[in-house]
C-alpha cells in the first residue's frame, strides 16, 4: 500500500499497534486480574521477625543457680524465593551433614518407615500408651476411658467432665484423651498435620506419604527414606504457617565441624545459616527436678496456640511440668523482632528495622539449694539401705536397719518455713536430670523414665512428683488431729485412761500394734504417753468420746465424732488444696457419701465379673438387661434390706437358683451392711488409717500449723520474680481453737516421740543437739503386688491355684470371654482371672488367685518440728514400704540439722548465739 511506504506512516502505525497492545495488557492488568494483583498490593505487609530470647533463669531462696541458659549453635533454614527442587537439593545437603558429624536435628515428621511399611507415630503412640495399660490396642478413645474410669471406681452417675476431673484430682490420673471430643489427643496431632497439608484424615501413613510426596515434588529417583529426610525439613518450614518469611529451626546444639562445612559449603546452601542461641541448662542435674520441671516440643494440637496466637516458633521449647510449665509465659520473655516487607506469598521484600531479644524475668523460688541436696542426698541413701537393710551413715550418728525390706523404692520429703509455709525443701525418689530434655529427648531415654511395671500403682516413675501428688494413709502422724478435736472438746490431757488393748466391734478388732504383736497394753497413760507410745485404743476412745475400757461416756464437755475430727482434719489443710504453684494431688477429707458412692461402684463391678456364675444364660446373653438387673441390685444399698429380703427380691432377677441365697449374701453382709458410717470407720480414721490419703506436701503444712500457733499459711515455691514487687499472699486463718495451750499440750507429746523413753524416733535423735518434737506413722497397704503380666503368673501358679485345670482350657476360655464380653474384659489380665474362676465353678477365690503374688509393706511416715519449743521448720518424709514408720527419721534428722547449720560449731546449743566461722 502507498500509505505504508511513508516513514512517517510507518512510525505511526507501529506507535498505533505498540498503544493497542499496551491498551489491551492495561485491560488485563485493571479488569481482567485486577481482583488478584489488588490483593497483592493490599497484602504487602510489614511483617515480625522473632529471635528467640533467652529464658529467664530460676534461682534459690540466695540467687543461686538451679536453671540458667548456655550458648549454643543452630542452624536454620529459610524458604525464602527458592523453588522447589531448590528446597529439596538443600535439604538433603544439609541432613546428610548433620548426619556425617553425629549431630541429631529436629524429626517431627510423624510418619516412620520400618522394613517398607508406613505408620504414623501418633497411632504408635496411642498403642504403646494402650499396651502400657494393659488394654487392647484397638481400643477406642472411649473405651479407654470407660476401662479408667471402671478401674478407678468412678460414679457411674458422673458426667465424662466431672469423671475426668476426678480421675485428675483424687487419682492423679491424666489419660491423654480428649474428653470434649472424646478422641486420643494423638489423634487430633494427626487431624491437625494432615489439615495442615488439606490431605484427608482418612488416608493411610502410606497414602499421606505420596501425596505429600508429590506436593513437594521430590525425585522419583530417591529412595523413600532419602525422600523421608526432605520432608522432615519441609516440614518444619510447612509448620511456620503463613509466617514463610520467619526462618524454621533444623538442629540445636551443633559441633563445630558442622558449623565448619556448613561456613564453607554456604554457596551450596542458600537459605541456611548458623546462629548463636541459648539453650536451657540445669547445673545441678537432677536436684529438684520435680520442682523445676522440662520443657519440650510444642505438640501438633498446641501449636494453635503458642504459635499462631504466641508468635512461637513451632519447634521452641515450651514449660512441660513444674516451674517451668507453671511460669511459662513469664520465663519466655521477649523475642527480638526483624520487622521486613513480606508480599502476598509469604516472600520476603525487605528489612525495615531489627530489635535485640530480651532476656525473659527471673523467678527466685523459696528452695534453699544446700538444703535440698541434702534432702535428695538422704532420700536415697535410706532407701537405699533400707532394701538391704543397710547402715544410713551420718555425722549425726549412724542408724542400723534391722529388717530389709526389697521394694523400699520410692520416697518423698517436704520441707516448710513453718512461719510462712514456704518450701524450703521438696524431694522425690526416683528423680530425672532434665537436661535430658533441653533441645528434645530421645526416645530412648523417654523409655527409660518411664515405670518398669505399670500394672503396680507403686513402682518407681522417675518422672513424677510424689512429694506433691501421691496422697496416702498418714497412719499415726494424724493422731495430732484426733487430739486437737479432743481437747477443744473438753479432754484433760492429763487425764490417766485405760489401754485395754483392743476393741471388738462385732466380729472384728480394732488393736494397739503392741496388743496385736505381743498381747500386751500400755496400761494407764495421759494424752502426752498416747501421742509418744502411738496408742491406738487412747485414741479410739477420745475420737468416740467412751471409755471402751470401763464402757462408759468420757463425759467430754462436748460431743466427740468423726465430723468434728474431719473438720480439724480440714482446718489443718488435709484434703485441700495447699496452695502451691505447681501441680498437686488432693483426696478429699472421708464422708460417708464418699464411701457409699464407693461401696456401690465395688458390688457392680463384683456383679458384673461374677456374671456367668450367678445369671442364668437368658440374662447373660441379654447385655442391657444384665446391665438393668445388677443395676437394680446395686440401687438397695442405701436402704439395705433384710437378708429374708434380699432372697425374696434377688430370685426375681434372673439369678441362678442354687446362687440367689449366695448373691444376698453377698450384697447384705459384704456390702450393704458396710456402706453406711459405723463405729469401725471411726476408730479407723482416727488413727489415720481408713479413707485418708494426704500427700507429704500437705502433712508437712499441717505440721507446720501445729508448729505456728495454729495459723495456717497457703504453701509456696515463689519467693520473688524479677522486677515484681513482692507477692502477696492471702493471710494465714488461725484454726479454731480456743488457746494455744490445745497445740502446746500435743507439741509436749510430740516432743516424748523423739526423746521420752519410750519414744520411737528416740533412737535417731540420740545425742542430737537440738530438741525436736515430731510423730511416728505406719501405714498399711493393703492387696497383692501386680506382675507386669497376669496371663503369664497365672499360667507358672496354676497347678497350685488349682490342680485340676489345664492351661489350655483356661485360655481357651480365656478368649471367649474377651471376644463375647469386650465391654467387660478388656485385657487378657482381667479375663485369664474370670476364667479361672469359670471353669473352677467359684471355687477359686480371688484371694486363692493372688496368693502367690507378693504382699505390700507398710508406709513409713515421720513427721518433725525444729526447734521444738521454737519451731522454724517443718519435715515431712514418707517412704513407700519403707516397712516401719522409724526408718524415715535418719532423712528428717538430716534435713533439720543442714537448714540449722548444726555442722557448725556452736558455743552452746542455744540458737540464739552467733555461729562461730
Amino acid at each position: 500500500m502507498k500509505w505504508l511506504k511513508s516513514r512517517n506512516n510507518q512510525i505511526l502505525l507501529f506507535s498505533m499497534v505498540l498503544m493497542s497492545l499496551l491498551g489491551i495488557r492495561l485491560f488485563g492488568l485493571t479488569v481482567v486480574e485486577g481482583a488478584k494483583w489488588d490483593e497483592a498490593a493490599s497484602n504487602i505487609s510489614i511483617k515480625s521477625i522473632h529471635t528467640s530470647a533467652p529464658r529467664g533463669e530460676i534461682l534459690d531462696r540466695y540467687g543461686r543457680v538451679l536453671a540458667g541458659n548456655i550458648p549454643s549453635f543452630t542452624v536454620q533454614i529459610s524458604a525464602g524465593d527458592l523453588n522447589n527442587e531448590q528446597i529439596n537439593a538443600v535439604s538433603r545437603n544439609l541432613i546428610r551433614i548433620l548426619e556425617a558429624n553425629g549431630d541429631s536435628y529436629y524429626d517431627n515428621f510423624p510418619i516412620l518407615i520400618e522394613n517398607g511399611q508406613f505408620y504414623y507415630t501418633y497411632q504408635k503412640d496411642i498403642e504403646y500408651w494402650l499396651a502400657a495399660q494393659g488394654m487392647p490396642v484397638d481400643f477406642t478413645a472411649e473405651q479407654a476411658f470407660e476401662e479408667i474410669k471402671r478401674r478407678q471406681n468412678i460414679d457411674e452417675g458422673l458426667d465424662k467432665y466431672e469423671a475426668q476431673e476426678q480421675l485428675q484430682s483424687v487419682y492423679n490420673i491424666f489419660p491423654p484423651i480428649s474428653v470434649k471430643n472424646m478422641k486420643y489427643l494423638k489423634d487430633l496431632d494427626k487431624e491437625s498435620f494432615l489439615g495442615r497439608y488439606y490431605l484427608d484424615t482418612d488416608l493411610t501413613a502410606k497414602e499421606a506419604f505420596e501425596s505429600l510426596r508429590k506436593k513437594f515434588e521430590i525425585s522419583d529417583a530417591l529412595s523413600d527414606e532419602e525422600a523421608r529426610k526432605i520432608m522432615v525439613v519441609r516440614n518444619e518450614l510447612s509448620s511456620q504457617g503463613y509466617r514463610k518469611y520467619m526462618p524454621a529451626k533444623i538442629a540445636s546444639g551443633v559441633s563445630n565441624n558442622t558449623i565448619v562445612v556448613i561456613e564453607e559449603k554456604n554457596s551450596d546452601l542458600p537459605g541456611v545459616e548458623v546462629v548463636a542461641e541459648s539453650i536451657r541448662y540445669y547445673p545441678n542435674g537432677n536436684t529438684a527436678a520435680h520442682v523445676l520441671g522440662y520443657l519440650g516440643q510444642i505438640s501438633e494440637s498446641e501449636k494453635a496456640h503458642y504459635v499462631d496466637e504466641m508468635g512461637y516458633k513451632s519447634n521452641d521449647m515450651v514449660g512441660q511440668e513444674g516451674i517451668e510449665k507453671a511460669f511459662e509465659s513469664t520465663l519466655k520473655g521477649t523475642d527480638g523482632t526483624k520487622n521486613v516487607e513480606v508480599n502476598a506469598f509469604g516472600e520476603l521484600v525487605r528489612v525495615i528495622n531489627e530489635t535485640t531479644p530480651e532476656k525473659g524475668k527471673d523467678v527466685y523460688l523459696t528452695i534453699d539449694l544446700e538444703l535440698q541436696k541434702t534432702a535428695e542426698d538422704a532420700l536415697e541413701q535410706a532407701l537405699k539401705q533400707i532394701q538391704v537393710a543397710g547402715t544410713f551413715e551420718s555425722q549425726w550418728g549412724n542408724y542400723k536397719y534391722g529388717k530389709a525390706f526389697k521394694n523400699a523404692n520410692v520416697g518423698a520429703v517436704v520441707a516448710l518455713d513453718v512461719e510462712t509455709s514456704d518450701v524450703l525443701a521438696m524431694a522425690s525418689y526416683p528423680d530425672f536430670d532434665p537436661n535430658l530434655f533441653a533441645t528434645g529427648i530421645s526416645k530412648e531415654d523417654w523409655n527409660s523414665l518411664q515405670g518398669e511395671n505399670l500394672r503396680d500403682p507403686l513402682s518407681p516413675l522417675p518422672l513424677f512428683n510424689v512429694a506433691a501428688r501421691t496422697a496416702v494413709q498418714p497412719g499415726s502422724t494424724f493422731k495430732m488431729v484426733t487430739a486437737t478435736a479432743a481437747l477443744e472438746s473438753g479432754l484433760d490431757p492429763t487425764r490417766k485412761l485405760v489401754d485395754g488393748g483392743y476393741v471388738k466391734l462385732g466380729n472384728r478388732t480394732y488393736g494397739c500394734l503392741v496388743w496385736n504383736r505381743n498381747r500386751t497394753t500400755h496400761g494407764l497413760i495421759n494424752l502426752y504417753e498416747a501421742i509418744e507410745v502411738s496408742c491406738n485404743y487412747y485414741f479410739f476412745d477420745i475420737a468416740t468420746g467412751r471409755d471402751f475400757y470401763k464402757k462408759t461416756s468420757l463425759g467430754l464437755a462436748e460431743p466427740m465424732n468423726i465430723e468434728k475430727i474431719t473438720t480439724f482434719a480440714q482446718q489443718y489443710g488435709l484434703g485441700l488444696k495447699t496452695g502451691i504453684e505447681i501441680p498437686e494431688t488432693v483426696v478429699p477429707v472421708p464422708s460417708e457419701e464418699r464411701k457409699l458412692a464407693q461401696i456401690k461402684t465395688y458390688l457392680k463391678n463384683v456383679l458384673i465379673g461374677r456374671a456367668e456364675i450367678y445369671f442364668k444364660r437368658d440374662i447373660i446373653d441379654n447385655k442391657e438387661k444384665l446391665n438393668e438387673q445388677i443395676k437394680t441390685i446395686v440401687s438397695w444399698t442405701e436402704e439395705n434390706p433384710t437378708r429374708n429380703e434380699l432372697i425374696e427380691r434377688v430370685g426375681k432377677l434372673g439369678i441362678k437358683e442354687d446362687m440367689v441365697e449366695t448373691v444376698a449374701d453377698l450384697c447384705k453382709f459384704t456390702y450393704f451392711n458396710q456402706a453406711a458410717w459405723t463405729t469401725g470407720d471411726e476408730l479407723n480414721i482416727s488413727i489415720g488409717q481408713g479413707e485418708n490419703a494426704y500427700t507429704p506436701l500437705q502433712m508437712a503444712n499441717y505440721v507446720a500449723t501445729i508448729g505456728n500457733k495454729g495459723v495456717h499459711n497457703q504453701v509456696s515455691l515463689i519467693k520473688a520474680v524479677e522486677g515484681e514487687e513482692n507477692r502477696e499472699r492471702e493471710p494465714g486463718k488461725k484454726i479454731d481453737i480456743s488457746s494455744d495451750e490445745t497445740l502446746d499440750h500435743i507439741i509436749e507429746g510430740m516432743k516424748r516421740v523423739v526423746s521420752g523413753s519410750k519414744g520411737s524416733l528416740k533412737g535417731a535423735f540420740t545425742g542430737f543437739p537440738v530438741q525436736v518434737a515430731g510423730k511416728t506413722g505406719t501405714a498399711e497397704r493393703a492387696g497383692k503386688i501386680n506382675p507386669p503380666d497376669e496371663v503369664e503368673y497365672i499360667k507358672q501358679y496354676l497347678p497350685r491355684i488349682n490342680g485340676s485345670l489345664r492351661w489350655v482350657d483356661v485360655e481357651t476360655e480365656m478368649y471367649r470371654l474377651l471376644e463375647e464380653y469386650p465391654d467387660v474384659y478388656t485385657s487378657q489380665n482381667s479375663a485369664v482371672r474370670q476364667a479361672v474362676i469359670n471353669l473352677s465353678h467359684g471355687k477359686v477365690t480371688t484371694a486363692k488367685l493372688d496368693a502367690y503374688k507378693a504382699s505390700y509393706d507398710n508406709f513409713a511416715w515421720v513427721v518433725t518440728l525444729a526447734p521444738a519449743d521454737d519451731p522454724k521448720i517443718a519435715v515431712a518424709v514418707l517412704l513407700f514400704q519403707g516397712g516401719t514408720a522409724g526408718y524415715a527419721a535418719p532423712v528428717a534428722r538430716e534435713v533439720i540439722a543442714k537448714y540449722l547449720e548444726l555442722d557448725k560449731i556452736y558455743n552452746d546449743y542455744n540458737l540464739d548465739t552467733v555461729i562461730t566461722q
